[in-house]
């Protein structure tokens, strides 16, 4: 391990172990970091830190809950997992509720489904999705955001119906009714459901086999949705306190032309590792362009070999660190926007929206909060070190708060009126 390594390990490894410092490991010398740069365990007792950046669940088109994903995760050695759905942060909360039970930390995710155009002429349009990422108490401007996504959510049900009335006139009499069942209640269903529900009416003989002749970008039954343009999304997650990460750009036919233009609006990083090693392309396209290098498996627990398994993209360490190095004072920002949206105004919607995604975790154990400075301090402990806790911001958030209480149901009541 190189000084460089080594220092980057025991940076990762205090964010990652951050609400639980008995778990940080006591030193480096339990591990050594390949040519690669990934970390490899040594003998009994030996560990690895594992970042998985790239899952779905059932509140899109995964095959799992977030409780069976987390577990998984866990069974699999993952440190930190980012549940990236589609279009959608509603099964973020599940996810955190189950990873305090097995010690994994939560990255709030999402992957937006865009589109990108190179001019105002239809056919030089290609779908593009974007990872954004964001800390642990979530968005700033969640409305904003949420309002975003749902119209995203509305155009995939268009998109689908589109894609089943396509399929009918291929005579394959697939229902509607078939692929909202296998998409469930209130989720937006996407071409993975389609899929689902052509191999159980037995029209495909597998999902691989539904996308390659069916479904693909462009294929005789392939749909667009409302998709917003990728420059919007990525300037929106911006705006509300996220990093935005390009998703497997081998997947584009123009990669060159749309990273250059998504980098000049925000893009932060974009995915070059994945269970089989880096992409040496698109590694070399993201130092010309200045971007972080990431990778997840976008695991959809589908099975078969054709998946990559959970945990399975060894991201290095320094690739890790440079990735916190960036998201760190961007998430810190954000958590300290939320907060003082509070302080100026303590109104049980903006309590909600510091809660959202931690409400267990902050009310349950430990010492009962007298105060919103209490409540303050216990988030900030959960989401900061100690050095971004000590600012002068912070402490003017705190001394606002110091005249509310909340009681462990997260329902705030003025000191003078207990």
């Amino acid at each position: 391990m190189t000084a460089e390594q080594t220092l980057a390990f025991k940076s990762v490894s205090e964010w990652v172990f951050l609400d639980q410092p008995s778990s940080l490991p006591s030193s480096a010398a339990s591990f050594v970091v390949d040519d690669f740069g990934v970390q490899k365990a040594l003998g009994k007792g030996g560990e690895k830190l594992v970042f998985e950046l790239h899952t779905h669940s059932k509140f899109s088109d995964g095959f799992l809950s977030p409780l069976k994903l987390v577990e998984r995760a866990h069974g699999n050695g993952v440190n930190v997992l980012a549940l990236t759905d589609h279009d959608t942060m509603s099964g973020i909360p599940e996810a955190l509720e189950a990873a305090r039970k097995f010690g994994i930390k939560i990255i709030p995710g999402v992957e937006i489904s865009t589109i990108f155009s190179l001019s105002t002429e239809s056919e030089l349009e290609e779908p593009v999705h974007i990872l954004a990422y964001y800390s642990s108490c979530g968005p700033t401007r969640s409305e904003e955001l949420e309002k975003f996504l749902a119209n995203i959510r509305d155009g995939r049900f268009v998109r689908a119906k589109n894609m089943v009335s396509k399929l009918n006139m291929l005579k394959l009499p697939l229902k509607w009714e078939h692929v909202a069942r296998i998409a469930g209640k209130g989720v937006a269903p996407g071409r993975m459901h389609v899929a689902r529900a052509m191999l159980e009416a037995g029209y495909v003989e597998n999902l691989k086999q539904a996308f390659a002749r069916y479904l693909f970008d462009g294929g005789p039954a392939y749909s667009m949705g409302s998709e917003p343009l990728a420059e919007e999304a990525i300037q929106l997650i911006c705006n509300t306190g996220g990093m935005a990460v390009l998703a497997h750009p081998w997947a584009l036919k123009n990669p060159v032309a749309v990273i250059r233009r998504l980098k000049e609006v925000g893009l932060h990083g974009m995915e070059v590792y994945r269970s089989d090693g880096k992409l040496a392309a698109y590694s070399d396209l993201a130092d010309a362009y200045g971007l972080l290098k990431l990778g997840g498996s976008d695991y959809h627990g589908r099975g078969g070999q054709g998946e990559s398994e959970l945990g399975s993209v060894n991201l290095p360490v320094l690739a890790v660190r440079d990735f916190l190095e960036v998201a760190r004072p961007i998430w810190c920002g954000a958590i300290r926007d939320n907060l003082e949206s509070y302080a100026e105004e303590p109104s049980d919607s903006n309590l909600a929206r510091i809660l959202r995604f931690g409400r267990t975790r902050i009310f349950k154990g430990g010492s009962p909060l007298s105060c919103g400075k209490d409540l303050i301090d216990r988030c900030l402990s959960l989401w900061l070190t100690n050095e971004e806790r000590q600012n002068a911001e912070f402490d003017a958030i705190r001394l606002k708060l110091s005249n509310i209480s909340i009681n462990q149901a997260g329902i705030q009541v003025p000191i003078e009126s207990i």
